[in-house]
């Protein structure tokens, strides 16, 4: 126990606790995390609570999702106050295996997904997804939840998680909670701490921009001619934009309103674009 909330280390800890549970008849909900939580993430334990007896945080900092220049070695990490905002909101227990409970010596299997996965971000992080798909089998195999819950901000990542669980016929449902935002629309994220205060000033303009382009979508009007402004605008308040693309919001293929018009799907504008040295990312309906 620590900071008011069970932590476990070992697998075999892990276990004893889920199979007290399933004996009792508990429904377990897994939230995975790497830690440096916000609102955000608290929000997801609070729709697990919902949704099922038990709720399991893990936070695990995922070296495999990370680039040999990416931030790992500095990915904000704070154990003590994350198990403090994790009993606050009810959590039964916390899973934070080490990189060798995880990731043991020898170890050589990689889950390596396609369709979701292709574009976007693996067009500037082809490393990433395999990582992500990897990690998400390992803790799904190790908590044996009935759901997991994914926050929206990170769309992709969910679109590809949700892919993976239904090609792999994984026996549990994955859901999506809506991104929580701060005020001025900026979508929560451990990474914002990286933002200077003029930074911060100016980052809820991606949200707003892709707000834009969605409106537009939505409305069938000229979404080359949005997402090209919207890029210039991103571009002239010092974004460097990596990518900004309206999409199926299921396969991630890129796509036009007249698509959705034909078929009766929805769209999704995604983007990712970096303020200074801090890359954001961010999504909404179309």
């Amino acid at each position: 126990m620590s900071g008011g909330v069970s932590v476990v280390r070992s697998l075999a800890a892990l276990r004893t606790q889920v199979r007290a549970w399933r004996a009792a008849g508990d429904r377990i909900a897994l939230v995975p995390t790497m830690g440096a939580l916000h609102r955000g993430h608290l929000e997801l334990v609070r729709l697990a609570k919902v949704r099922c007896q038990r709720a399991v945080a893990s936070i695990f900092v995922n070296p495999t999702q990370f680039a040999p220049h990416e931030d790992f070695e500095r990915y904000p990490r704070d154990e003590a106050g994350d198990l403090a905002k994790l009993a606050s909101v009810g959590c039964d227990l916390v899973w934070a295996p080490g990189p060798s409970e995880m990731y043991p010596e020898g170890f050589a299997t990689r889950v390596v997904p396609g369709g979701a996965a292709d574009g976007l971000e693996s067009e500037f992080r082809p490393h990433f997804f395999t990582g992500v798909a990897t990690v998400c089998c390992k803790l799904f195999t190790q908590v044996a939840p009935d759901i997991a819950v994914f926050g929206e901000k990170d769309y992709q990542q969910l679109t590809v998680v949700r892919q993976t669980v239904r090609d792999l016929n994984l026996r549990l449902e994955i859901v999506g909670a809506d991104t929580v935002r701060e005020a001025d629309g900026l979508a929560m994220s451990s990474r914002n701490a990286y933002l200077s205060a003029e930074e911060r000033r100016l980052a809820p303009l991606l949200y707003s921009t892709i707000a834009g382009v969605a409106r537009a979508a939505a409305t069938r009007g000229n979404v080359a001619a949005a997402v090209g402004d919207g890029k210039a605008a991103l571009a002239a308040a010092g974004f460097k934009v990596d990518y900004l693309e309206v999409c199926d919001a299921e396969t991630l293929r890129p796509a036009a309103p007249n698509d959705r018009t034909a078929l009766g799907r929805p769209l999704r504008v995604l983007a990712a674009a970096w303020l200074g040295k801090t890359r954001l990312i961010d999504n909404v309906a179309a």
